[in-house]
């Protein structure tokens, strides 16, 4: 059996999911981003238990099919940025439909239905988030980053980061240095 949460991105994330299982008493296989594999299915107190906790650490339980769809998008996307460091032999659509086994258009529909923005703004937030992360905590150049991420080019990084952000990567990290922390641009 699986469960689907939602707001989890990273492996931060991981650690606390499990910790709210440990001390719920939930025994699971596997804790991913997005979803938790389960050794057997879990009482309706249980449930309860674990959908407070994890409230409380501002992740969200997952019900409706519609919600779990997203979801498991969301983790495709997240996957991609984080765990794949090869270049994608398909388009980003074809791939998405793949792994979620739906629809790009309609997925794109219900996507933008729930989250407010496209599936195209998301991705590029969320590469936006992990190129600041990158800037910030692993030793790359923007060329290693722009090659990490999927981009065609490092000038075209810096275009979309600029445009998101209003600061160059280059700026971003030198403000990062400068005063120890990451500055709030949303």
């Amino acid at each position: 059996m699986k469960l689907y949460i939602k707001n989890m991105v990273c492996t931060r994330c991981e650690l606390t999911v499990k910790s709210e299982l440990d001390k719920i008493g939930i025994s699971y296989d596997t804790v991913k981003i997005g979803e938790v594999g389960l050794n057997r299915k879990i009482t309706s107190e249980q449930r309860i238990q674990l959908a407070a906790a994890l409230q409380q650490n501002g992740f969200e339980l997952i019900d409706d099919q519609k919600n779990e769809l997203i979801e498991r998008l969301k983790k495709s996307i997240i996957d991609l940025e984080h765990y794949s460091d090869e270049d994608l032999k398909t388009s980003f659509s074809d791939y998405i439909s793949l792994i979620v086994d739906d629809n790009f258009i309609s997925l794109n529909k219900l996507f933008a239905e729930i989250e407010g923005i496209t599936i195209e703004k998301y991705l590029i937030k969320r590469k936006i988030e992990r190129i600041k992360e990158m800037l910030v905590y692993e030793d790359l150049n923007l060329d290693e980053i722009a090659l990490k991420m999927h981009y065609s080019s490092t000038a075209s990084l810096s275009s979309q980061f600029k445009n998101e952000t209003g600061l160059t990567p280059a700026h971003f990290k030198k403000l990062r240095v400068t005063r120890n922390i990451i500055p709030e641009l949303n």
